[in-house]
Formats: C-alpha cells, structure tokens, sequence
C-alpha cells in the first residue's frame, strides 16, 4: 500500500489547511487510517484517526475543537480539515494506514503498517 499524502503548506495563524491522504487500494478496500505529526526536535505524536468503517474518529486533546478527520466514500481518500492553526501545529504530517479491521482506531503508531511521505505544515504569526 502506497499512501500519497498532500495539502500542506504555509498558513498564519487561525488560518485552515486540508490534508488528503490517498491510496489506490482505498477505493477497494477501507483501512483503517490516522495522521502523525512530527515537529523538529520532538518525537512523533498522533493527531487523530478514523477506524475501518469511518463513522469513529478520534483526536488528541491538542486539535479537538480544531481538527476534523473524514474519509470520502467515492475512493476511500481521507481528509484531515485543520481550523484555527497554531504555532504549535507546525510539523511534518503523516497519514498512516492498516489493513486490519478495527471497530475503534488508535492514536499509537505501532498499530499502523502503512506510513506515507509526509507533508510539511507550517503556521506563522
């Protein structure tokens, strides 16, 4: 499984950004799928995910309120609507994806198989 994702780029703050994560085999087949975050000098940290069936999403505290995950039905793609950036949400973006069905998904990066590029997020003031 080959993720592709996209949508970063630079916004101020209170600004939004949509990050798309695609697959060829999302059309096929629903995965279950999170985003990873990465800022320079810190360990990785999950932001949020969605699980196989797409109707349960959850967040780290940091982006709830902010941050809303979905998947379109048509190919499987899946979104990462980011509302109200902050300084602090500046990283490199990963989605991240498995196979296994999942009735509730987890914000733990060992549960993910598949890890795409990654796509740069940067909030200024």
């Amino acid at each position: 499984l080959q993720l592709q994702a996209s949508g970063g780029g630079s916004v101020q703050a209170g600004g939004s950004l949509r990050l798309s994560c695609a697959a060829s085999e999302f059309a096929s087949h629903y995965y279950t799928t999170a985003w990873f975050r990465q800022a320079p000098g810190k360990e990785r940290e999950a932001v949020s995910c969605i699980n196989t069936d797409g109707d349960r999403i959850d967040h780290v505290d940091s982006v709830k309120g902010r941050f809303a995950m979905s998947r379109e039905a048509a190919n499987g793609t899946v979104y990462l609507q980011m509302n109200s950036l902050k300084l602090e949400d500046t990283a490199l973006y990963f989605c991240a994806a498995q196979r296994n069905y999942r009735e509730q998904c987890a914000l733990n990066a060992w549960e993910y198989t598949y890890w795409g590029q990654g796509t740069q997020v940067t909030v200024s003031s």
